[in-house]
Parts: structure tokens; C-alpha cells; sequence
């Protein structure tokens, strides 16, 4: 059984998945571009999600967003399914497009974990050797410059997506927006920090591609590649999927957050333990997200401070 995972309005969150078996399915090229970004564009308008960062690599793919209504799990699946029927469509693909595992949430609950996380999601085809800097990236992707400022644009695919039904608009734009961490009058100041932290993580990457005598592929290749083929490049198999991030030097919020996971999942149990008993006053704490919706259990209004 999972652990309970707290979805709190308002939250902003690093959001990973990967395509099965580690095959190039998303590999860039403008179908599947087109179908990304119009599948993400639908899904944050019906869900109220505010999008900041995107990054779509060949083998997965990366979100920064903020779960303006809390309501991330539904968001989530609908994109992921809209996603995987397309992609079965563009790429002639049989069986299953996501992972068997669990998509990674990263709720970020600092200005300093926003800031390095998007960098993190910008620089991705760097650090996997793919591009020498990411604004090379043939993939769907946001500019530093583009944060909080700019969009992504996309007609409706002709693939899945019926023109005849209502909800599939013949056109799709996503406002990017700034993470409510950061101040209208302080987005310039953001995009610097933003710009700093990815060239210091272009300049590690630049560093392990000549330590380990290898080279970037380059974009035009990076788009040649099979979408069928699967990565050969070493990958963890029981890497960590942490529940929150706070940023470098921040030992006394991570001690913070870390006391407020563990009373959050402590006082689920506990109601939990007191539902299944029959006791259907059981009062779930704020944030509970599953029973809340299936079963219509009390939830407390009392939201704890992180």
C-alpha cells in the first residue's frame, strides 16, 4: 500500500513520468511536439492547473505546475491518458505508453526549490548528453526568458482528437505563468536565478561528457533516433522518489517539512483505522484527497503550516 499523499490547493510540484520500458516514444519531431503540448494545454485549462516549466525528453517527461483547486489527481490522469492514446496513434504503438511506475510528485515548498527545479527541468537534454545547451533542444521546452511570460501553441491533432467533438478546440495556447513564489515585480530577478542555476548545471554537464570521453549527440540526431529503441544509458532502478523538495542549505525547513509529512500520514492512519472500524465521524486531516472524493469522508479545514 502506498503512503497517503497530502494535495493541498495552491501547491506547485515537480511532476515526472516515463515511458515504458524506457522507448524513445516521445522522441522530438512535430507530431508528437503538437500532441504534448495540445494534450497539456486541455487538460490545465478543464483542471485550473497554471503551468511554469515543461520539458519533454524522448524517455519521459517533466512539468513544473501549481494545483491552483487541488484536484492534481485528476488533472494527472486525464493528461496521461490523453497523452497515451495519442501517442499510441502518432507512433503506431501497441500496448502500454507510461511506466508501471508511479508518477514522481515533488511538491516544492521554498522559493530555492523552484528556482533549482526548474533549472533541473530545463537542463535535462544537457545532463543526459543530448545538447550542449538547452535552449538546443528540438523537444517541447520553455526559454529562461520565457518563464512567466511566454506560450505554447498548438492546433488540434489529427490524431484520437475527434474535430467533430466540442471539448477537442481546434486551437491551444498555454500562458505560462510565474510559481506564486515569485512577485509580478520580481520576475526578472526569478528568470536571473533561474539562468544562473542552469548554467551551472550546463557547465557539471559539460564537465562528465568530457570526464567520460563522450559527445553530444546534437538535436538533429537526437531526432532521428527510433522512437521503438529503448535507452542503454545506466539508470537506478530503485532511485528515490522524494515527496517534497526544499533547496540546497535549507536543513531547518527540510526538518520542518519532514515533521509535517509525518504528522499528516500519522493522523490519516489513525482515521483510517477508525473509518474501516465503522466510525464514519472519523475526521481525515486537511489535504486527504482519495477517501475525500470516493468515500465523502470529514475532512478538517484546518490546513497545518509548512
Amino acid at each position: 500500500m502506498s503512503q497517503p499523499r497530502e494535495i493541498a490547493p495552491g501547491a506547485t510540484y515537480l511532476i515526472t513520468r516515463r515511458v515504458v520500458r524506457r522507448h524513445h516514444l516521445f522522441r522530438p519531431d512535430a507530431a508528437i511536439n503538437q500532441l504534448l503540448v495540445y494534450a497539456l494545454g486541455v487538460s490545465a485549462r478543464r483542471y485550473g492547473v497554471k503551468v511554469h516549466a515543461v520539458c519533454a525528453m524522448s524517455t519521459h517527461l517533466h512539468l513544473i505546475v501549481t494545483d491552483v483547486q487541488g484536484v492534481l489527481p485528476r488533472f494527472l490522469q486525464f493528461f496521461h491518458r490523453l497523452v497515451a492514446l495519442g501517442t499510441k496513434v502518432v507512433r503506431k504503438w501497441e500496448g502500454p505508453v507510461w511506466d508501471h511506475r508511479a508518477t514522481s510528485l515533488v511538491r516544492l515548498l521554498t522559493h530555492a526549490a523552484v528556482v533549482e527545479k526548474i533549472a533541473y527541468v530545463l537542463a535535462n537534454p544537457v545532463a543526459a548528453g543530448l545538447v550542449r545547451h538547452a535552449k538546443q533542444w528540438p523537444g517541447v521546452k520553455v526559454h529562461v526568458g520565457e518563464l512567466g511570460t511566454g506560450t505554447l501553441h498548438a492546433s488540434r491533432p489529427s490524431a484520437f482528437f475527434d474535430p467533430k467533438n466540442p471539448q477537442w478546440s481546434e486551437e491551444m495556447t498555454i500562458s505560462l505563468t510565474l510559481p506564486p513564489s515569485v512577485q509580478q515585480d520580481g520576475a526578472g530577478a526569478f528568470r536571473r536565478e533561474v539562468a544562473a542555476e542552469l548554467e551551472r548545471r550546463e557547465a557539471q554537464a559539460h564537465v562528465e561528457v568530457q570526464r567520460q570521453g563522450l559527445r553530444f549527440l546534437g538535436a538533429e540526431r537526437a531526432g532521428k533516433v527510433s522512437p521503438y529503441v529503448r535507452a542503454t544509458s545506466f539508470e537506478a532502478l530503485r532511485d528515490r522518489n522524494p515527496t517534497f523538495a526544499v533547496g540546497r542549505e535549507q536543513r531547518d525547513m527540510w526538518r520542518t517539512a519532514v515533521a509535517a509529512v509525518r504528522a499528516f500520514r500519522a493522523a490519516y492512519r489513525v482515521a483510517l483505522g477508525q473509518w474501516c472500524a465503522g466510525v464514519r465521524s472519523a475526521l481525515f486531516p486537511a489535504g486527504t484527497w482519495w477517501m475525500y472524493t470516493f468515500h465523502g469522508v470529514n475532512v478538517s479545514d484546518v490546513v497545518p503550516a509548512v
